[in-house]
């Protein structure tokens, strides 16, 4: 990993401490569909800290941790956003083009399931606005990698070394998938999981980027 800045470090033991905390609620009361989607939210933030294949996985973790969540209550909204932000994820993590817009769709589902759920909710409305916008940014994405790998006389990133790998390969491509993603998953989600935690067992504020 990385050298972590004083504030990742901070929102790094904030999100682990949320998973700890879910999985043994979870535990306590495996029913409890706000317990799943915290869990799965903490999951979520702690992939952005991971590289490659690790960050993968664990998106796909916090993808099973809300459509359990949905299982036990599909009209629950906050479990609907926060699986199209993992959906969102996972389609700029992918080194496919048509798989990557798979996960958009999929993306675009959730978010609008969201905002029908709740219309009001500026969050939900303004996910499913970006997500529109989510295939062209990948492709912008693919190009600077593609351009800075032949800069370097190399493969390109998005390809040589599997899902979730070519973000953070590239020097200053890191700072590029910040902007395209964190519209979302990043700075959204860290206001969503502070929300979720007002749930039975409250956890102090996320610390701020």
């Amino acid at each position: 990993m990385e050298s972590l800045s004083r504030e990742d470090v901070e929102r790094l033991m904030f999100f682990d401490q949320t998973r700890e905390a879910a999985e043994r609620e979870h535990k306590a009361n495996p029913k409890d569909a706000l317990v799943l989607t915290k869990w799965g939210g903490a999951l979520l933030e702690l992939a952005h800290f991971r590289q490659g294949s690790d960050a993968y996985s664990m998106i796909e973790e916090a993808i099973e941790k809300f459509q359990k969540a949905l299982g036990l209550d599909a009209g629950r909204h906050d479990a609907l956003w926060c699986l199209g932000n993992a959906y969102t994820s996972q389609g700029f993590l992918s080194p496919d083009a048509a798989a990557a817009n798979a996960f958009f769709a999929q993306a675009n589902e959730s978010f609008r399931k969201a905002v029908d759920a709740q219309p009001a909710n500026e969050s939900y409305k303004r996910a499913l606005e970006m997500t529109s916008k989510a295939p062209a940014l990948y492709l912008e994405l693919q190009r600077q990698l593609a351009a800075a790998g032949h800069s370097t006389g190399g493969e390109s990133a998005s390809t040589s070394a599997g899902p979730g790998t070519a973000q953070k390969q590239v020097g200053g491509i890191s700072d590029f998938w910040y902007d395209v993603a964190g519209w979302v998953t990043l700075v959204a989600l860290g206001f969503g999981i502070a929300t979720l935690s007002r749930g039975p067992t409250a956890l102090p504020p996320a610390p701020a980027r």
